[in-house]
């Protein structure tokens, strides 16, 4: 397959942007090439005002099986790469991560299957995950020689299930299906594979019924307390925001829709 059709790029709505993973003859396993390119999407979000909400799925029966190991291995072969151009390659990856927390969108994995390593850090990095019975996520690199801290997934795991759980699963490298996903949150939704692209889109048009100022300011502060060091420090990121959100132009629509008992117009202003 061309490189060049590795990564769709389509328009369900049209303030949705959605990125399909198009190798499914290699479990849609990730070339250095694709990353670039996903990447370069991800760092054009943050002046894109035209999409509101990014689904991010996968072609055929895996989301993503990480790395591709045959290109990999065609790196360790003498004169393929040295340690220096591994590292950039490595942060290349774990970058993705980086650019999905700083795209201002909304970002939604519909993850059709398999999410291994690399690709379980796509789908990690994620704000929502939906999934189907046949997903399941592993980290893959602790049975291979490599460390389970991988792409982000050490930081963004044990926020979404729990530090005592994802210790275990990161230092066993056993998988996690559907059914532990769901209850532990790390999926929200499990739906039957026919009805995942449609169950994502569902989710992002429920994003677009809000105002986008405020969607993006929901993403950011949600993103930034994570990390917040006290309760205090939530709020002082929450409260300036707030009162931003209170001087837009749409804010003074949804009070008067609501008076008026009616849809909000958003402006985006």
């Amino acid at each position: 397959m061309d490189e060049a059709d590795a990564l769709l790029v389509d328009r369900p709505h049209p303030e949705i942007l959605r990125l399909t993973l198009n190798r499914p003859e290699r479990m849609n396993a990730l070339t250095y090439e694709v990353v670039n390119k996903l990447n370069d999407i991800l760092d054009s979000l943050v002046e894109d005002t035209q999409t509101r909400a990014v689904i991010i799925t996968g072609n055929g029966r895996g989301f993503c099986s990480g790395q591709d190991m045959k290109k990999a291995a065609e790196r360790m072969e003498p004169g393929g790469s040295t340690i220096v151009t591994r590292y950039a390659s490595q942060t290349r990856f774990g970058s993705m991560s980086q650019r999905m927390a700083r795209a201002p969108q909304p970002i939604i994995c519909a993850v059709n299957g398999a999410a291994v390593g690399a690709g379980m850090a796509i789908a990690v990095g994620a704000d929502i995950r939906i999934g189907t019975p046949a997903t399941r996520f592993l980290i893959g690199a602790v049975k291979i020689g490599l460390s389970a801290g991988e792409s982000s997934i050490s930081y963004w795991l044990p926020r979404w299930i729990g530090p005592g759980r994802a210790f275990e699963v990161m230092l066993t490298g056993r998988p996690i299906d559907a059914e532990e996903a769901l209850a532990t949150g790390l999926i929200t939704r499990c739906v039957e594979p026919e009805e995942l692209q449609d169950a994502a889109i569902a989710q992002a048009v429920a994003i677009l019924e809000n105002a986008p100022f405020s969607t993006w300011h929901t993403k950011r502060i949600m993103r930034r307390n994570l990390d917040a060091t006290s309760l205090d420090a939530a709020l002082d990121v929450e409260n300036p925001t707030q009162i931003v959100t209170n001087a837009t132009e749409d804010y003074r629509e949804a009070v008067a829709a609501f008076n008026e008992k009616r849809k909000p117009v958003w402006r985006g202003r």
